[in-house]
């Protein structure tokens, strides 16, 4: 597969994947009583307002190129966690709605995985490009949840973890944050993000397949 069919197969999974992953964190703050979100138009589905140039656009697009780990980010949604009705318990559920919008994608990626497969034993073509597209879209899901998923400020995990330690404890732990992302790209560039996650990944995925029908 050529660099533009895979940029074609992976373009919509990839950008509903980061677009609602925020969405999911803004819906959930909304609900918990902070508006901030809302009012600055970042709980809709229109990705252009969640896009960020480096994270949902180049770095997705030199990883695919390179054929290794994808993975990507949007901007983030803002909460003001002063807001919510139980600051801490309620900051670690709006942490946690992301990683759980992909799962719930992960799944219906799954399922759109295996109608490409009825369709294709039917004997129509348009059935491979869509198989092709609904794996991307299992794997590119499964890997923003449970990469986000890691214990690291400010990262998803991170957050939940800060809101379920004792405060004086998490305000030590809060301090890793400004080096959160340096400490993702070297595990990144070094191989080691790979290792770790990419059984996670592989092995969630085989499972959900197997669990819609598929044997991958």
């Amino acid at each position: 597969m050529g660099l533009i069919q895979k940029i074609l197969i992976w373009a919509i999974p990839l950008l509903f994947a980061i677009t609602l992953h925020e969405v999911a964190h803004g819906w959930v703050a909304n609900k918990f009583g902070d508006k901030t979100a809302l009012m600055m138009g970042r709980i809709t589905l229109n990705p252009i307002k969640h896009i960020d140039l480096i994270g949902t656009i180049i770095v997705p697009l030199v990883l695919l190129a390179l054929g290794g780990f994808i993975f990507g980010w949007a901007k983030p949604v803002p909460v003001t966690q002063r807001n919510l009705r139980h600051p801490r318990r309620d900051m670690a559920i709006v942490a946690l709605a992301g990683p759980v919008a992909n799962l719930i994608m992960a799944v219906f990626w799954a399922l759109i995985m295996r109608l490409g497969y009825f369709i294709h034993v039917e004997g129509l073509s348009v059935g491979r490009p869509i198989i092709w597209m609904g794996q991307a879209g299992v794997f590119i899901n499964l890997m923003l949840m449970i990469l986000n998923l890691i214990p690291l400020p400010p990262l998803d995990g991170g957050r939940v973890v800060s809101n379920i330690l004792p405060p004086k404890v998490a305000y030590h732990y809060d301090r890793i944050e400004p080096f959160g992302f340096m400490i993702l790209l070297i595990l990144l560039v070094t191989g080691i993000l790979g290792g770790v996650l990419g059984p996670l990944i592989f092995g969630s995925a085989r499972w959900l397949l197997r669990l819609v029908g598929i044997d991958f």
